[in-house]
């Protein structure tokens, strides 16, 4: 939601509060904003108008949970179709070519899990375990809310090969809602996410040489553990 839509959200959330008897205080009205502004007003809107008209518990004052798994269906809901995507482009594309996913959630994912390529060098016997480890972080990101950075693309072995030779690479392909995909990519980071454990091992790699080289302040140590100079 957009600043613009702050004045028509609570006044909708206050005229539910008074069918309910339920008068909303400012104080809730902001805790209602922070959490459901990342989402349209018109999703809302909908979500809230079908909450009240749900004969088994449209009665009762609805809480922002209930709005967000009217928006997106509840989590376990959510990862099996984001896995569904999933799924269906390893077996079609594979993990040859650069794909973009219309939930960035996927993206995120995926990369923790270690990326692209090394999804489509799973077995067939490791596939079902892969399957609902996906889940299960999906569905902890989701719960958590706390998505901030992703890749913007999962880079397939033929442009992973093709970049490092200094060569042409292909646009990726589009998985899911093409727009959402490209809005996805456009939201995303190009910059490595590099995994915290390999992080540290290239940090502790280089402490011995940290110890016993003194350092001046200009000496800094950049995100691979080598020392440089500003």
């Amino acid at each position: 939601m957009r600043d613009s839509d702050f004045d028509n959200f609570t006044n909708m959330l206050a005229a539910i509060g008074d069918m309910k008897s339920k008068p909303q205080s400012e104080w809730a009205l902001g805790v209602w904003w922070k959490a459901l502004s990342s989402y349209d007003f018109e999703a809302v809107e909908d979500a809230l108008i079908r909450h009240v008209q749900n004969p088994d518990n449209g009665q009762y004052m609805p809480v922002p949970a209930d709005v967000i798994k009217l928006i997106q269906g509840n989590s376990i809901d959510s990862a099996l179709v984001a896995w569904a995507k999933v799924d269906r482009a390893v077996r079609v594309i594979g993990p040859w070519g650069d794909v973009a996913f219309d939930d960035p959630l996927i993206h995120r994912v995926i990369k923790d899990m270690g990326g692209w390529v090394e999804l489509g060098k799973k077995t067939d016997k490791e596939w079902p375990f892969t399957a609902k480890e996906f889940e299960n972080r999906y569905r902890g990101y989701r719960t958590r809310a706390d998505l901030t950075i992703y890749p913007h693309v999962l880079i397939g072995s033929f442009n992973m090969h093709n970049a490092s030779a200094s060569m042409a690479t292909q646009p990726p392909m589009l998985i899911g809602d093409a727009s959402k995909a490209e809005a996805v990519m456009l939201g995303g980071s190009s910059q490595p996410m590099i995994p915290m454990q390999l992080a540290v091992e290239a940090v502790m790699t280089q402490a011995p040489h940290i110890a016993s080289s003194p350092k001046t302040d200009e000496e800094i140590i950049d995100i691979n553990g080598n020392p440089e100079k500003k």
